[in-house]
């Protein structure tokens, strides 16, 4: 496969009208431009089932706020709404699909929830089967109360793990065919913020981005347990940068060398080479994203590129990826898409 297919999930402010789909040439190293595939509010975060036939997105429905559920159009990659699953309050900021397609979870930023939905053959979603409310603060001007930014299934998917920026917390559920029961808490240091989470291939270690302090946390992983332990702190942005930055979204290369994590105001991706003995990191560089503010990033399915989405200033970036020094170049950065933040491929 030359053509690989895209989406992008956007805040719908300005221009924007929903989720976006573009195209990546792997042959000829370059970006279609991007087309609107679906008209809804806010679909800030979107997730594809592994077999590439449904399309979840978080979605913003008046007052109300939850998940929508889209089938994929195998020939053309066209999005039809199948149904949606919304209650009262902010919509969620992430939604994670198991491997099997029958359970999604949401975080939710605003109402510190975790929250847990089956699925049915067809790809439509049940009302919540699951939902956990966080409590607690931090101390940062940003951490009144719960900030739950990830929710996703770990690697083994006996586990949800939730990411909660408002409390510094990385909180393991067990996971019981969409009902959720806490295994086990992680206290990050406080005012970190913590965001998102990134497991290595092996299971044995986890990488969360944080988004307050920008530093990566590398963690040790036990799969029986849910437990999770502090490794290491390293700085995602160079010690001499002082204007206002904040960390945004964490991805691993598929053969567990390289981690990449993505700096809003600094504007950058920084790259990290991994020891696979302890997990820990080492920067390799830091790479601008020419643009404005990137929300966030994915490898694509060869792994022979980095697509990129600035949210403030509108575009789409394309990085050729050295798989072997893990380095990024920069070959591309002028698809304009407007107020992006997520960017998922197919799978293959």
């Amino acid at each position: 496969m030359t053509i690989l297919q895209g989406y992008i999930g956007t805040y719908t402010k300005g221009d924007s009208k929903g989720i976006y789909s573009f195209s990546l040439d792997t042959k000829a190293g370059s970006l279609s431009p991007v087309k609107l595939e679906a008209q809804l509010d806010n679909p800030t975060y979107v997730n594809i089932s592994s077999d590439n036939k449904y399309l979840y997105a978080v979605v913003k429905d008046g007052s109300n706020g939850g998940v929508a559920s889209y089938a994929i159009n195998d020939q053309t990659g066209s999005l039809t709404e199948l149904n949606r699953q919304v209650s009262e309050g902010a919509s969620p900021c992430h939604v994670s699909i198991d491997r099997n397609g029958r359970q999604v979870v949401t975080a939710n930023y605003h109402r510190g929830t975790v929250e847990a939905f089956l699925t049915n053959e067809d790809g439509t979603v049940e009302p919540a089967s699951s939902i956990m409310q966080h409590n607690g603060q931090g101390p940062h001007e940003r951490q009144e109360k719960p900030h739950t930014h990830y929710a996703g299934f770990t690697p083994d998917e006996r586990f949800v793990v939730a990411v909660d920026l408002g409390i510094d917390k990385v909180i393991t559920y067990h996971n019981d065919n969409g009902t959720l029961t806490e295994a086990h808490t992680l206290l990050l240091k406080a005012g970190s913020g913590p965001r998102h989470i990134t497991f290595h291939p092996n299971g044995k270690f986890a990488y969360v981005m944080t988004e307050l302090s920008n530093e990566v946390v590398t963690l040790s992983y036990n799969a029986e347990t849910g437990v999770f332990t502090e490794l290491q702190y390293i700085s995602t942005i160079p010690q001499d940068f002082t204007d206002n930055s904040q960390g945004s979204a964490i991805h691993i290369s598929s053969d567990g060398r390289f981690v990449y994590a993505g700096n809003r105001g600094h504007n950058s991706i920084a790259v990290f080479s991994v020891n696979v003995e302890n997990g820990e990191l080492s920067l390799v560089e830091y790479v601008s994203t020419e643009g404005d503010w990137p929300r966030d990033f994915s490898l694509d399915p060869s792994e022979k590129y980095v697509v990129a989405s600035n949210e403030q200033s509108g575009n789409l970036v394309l990085f050729a990826r050295d798989e072997v020094t893990g380095k990024l170049s920069v070959i591309q950065s002028d698809i304009e898409v407007p107020f992006p933040v997520c960017v998922k491929f197919l799978h293959h």
